[in-house]
């Protein structure tokens, strides 16, 4: 019989990613509903400190995928590999972020195990019949499908930010369990030669609790540093729209919009950003929406919880030094 709900668990520079928590946080419920034991798949190279991170938030086993092939991510590895245990221990259920990492390897896997995939989830319901239902927004967020797949394992990517961190437990133990690797050779095809690491002391765009993003009124490249003073004193993240981003101001990595990066913090700050329906699909879930336009009729006051109608070269300045009091009262 199939078994497990397992979370497939990204890591950066050492440490595990927010959006894997939330998924361990989130997966303890699972399990605990469904009766099924909770399991960790850490991939890489030297992952073994790992383990003990992942078990803290209530993890009952964990596999760990330790080999060089796996030290860097490649489509073509991840997927020989992770196809090959999933195949041996029959899993219930898989896991992963709706991150760039997660939209590339979910499906591979997915078409490798003949198994169904609910992307872009935003929340989950056990069922005692259908086992899991997947929530999905659908029509750029104006509605929502209700996913059941009969497949096992039934599979998910689950965009950040849907479930919160629950508090670790530093005592909890995990049975660990080092998996045996094997990758075809069919599948390396592609060898990463080298990694170029965004060096920045700003949080991953969607895991930021603060986003202040730019979009066509920003006019210049050069004019992206009155934002990136107002991200930094608040502890924020830089986004920008489409339209910022196909003129050439600013890395398409910071894109938030359906074809973007999806987030949803606490606080999302919209300068000079028009609004249409696409950049609205990739930020409507914050909690908080600022938008600042000279345009009184721009859609993005539509979705807006303050409005600030004026010129955002004045306006932002003004809100860094308002944040600047506030941070150092």
């Amino acid at each position: 019989m199939p078994k497990g709900i397992w979370i497939f668990v990204e890591h950066t520079a050492g440490k595990i990613r927010k959006i894997s928590l939330e998924l361990l946080s989130q997966g303890r419920k699972i399990a605990d509903q469904t009766g099924e034991p909770l399991i960790a798949v850490i991939a890489g190279e030297g992952t073994s400190p790992l383990a003990q991170e992942a078990a803290a938030y209530g993890v009952d086993q964990i596999y760990l995928l330790d080999s060089p092939p796996l030290a860097q991510y490649t489509t073509g590895a991840y997927t020989s590999a992770l196809t090959k245990l999933i195949r041996e221990k029959e899993p219930q259920a898989l896991l992963l972020g709706y991150t760039a990492v997660g939209k590339d390897l979910a499906p591979r896997l997915a078409q490798r195990l003949g198994a169904g995939l609910a992307s872009d989830v935003i929340d989950i319901e056990v069922d005692p019949e259908k086992f899991l239902i997947y929530k999905r927004p659908v029509y750029t967020g104006s509605a929502y499908s209700f996913v059941e797949i009969v497949t096992r394992p039934s599979l998910a990517t689950v965009r950040a930010k849907s479930f919160p961190v629950a508090e670790p437990d530093p005592s909890r133990q995990a049975e660990v369990i080092e998996a045996t690797v094997t990758v075809d050779p069919e599948d390396l095809k592609v060898l990463l030669q080298d990694v170029a690491l965004l060096v920045t002391s700003r949080p991953a765009l969607t895991e930021a609790d603060f986003v202040v993003s730019g979009g066509r009124g920003m006019k210049a490249k050069e004019n992206f540093a009155i934002l990136e003073e107002l991200a930094d004193v608040i502890g924020g993240a830089v986004g920008a729209s489409r339209a910022a981003v196909d003129s050439g101001w600013i890395d398409n990595q910071f894109q938030v919009g359906q074809t973007g990066s999806i987030v949803a913090p606490t606080l999302y700050v919209a300068c000079g950003i028009s609004g249409a329906i696409q950049h609205i699909a990739g930020m409507g879930a914050a909690k908080f929406i600022v938008a600042i336009n000279k345009d009184p009729e721009a859609p993005i006051f539509s979705v807006a919880d303050y409005g600030i109608v004026g010129d955002l070269f004045e306006v932002v300045p003004l809100l860094t030094e308002e944040f600047k009091k506030l941070v150092s009262a």
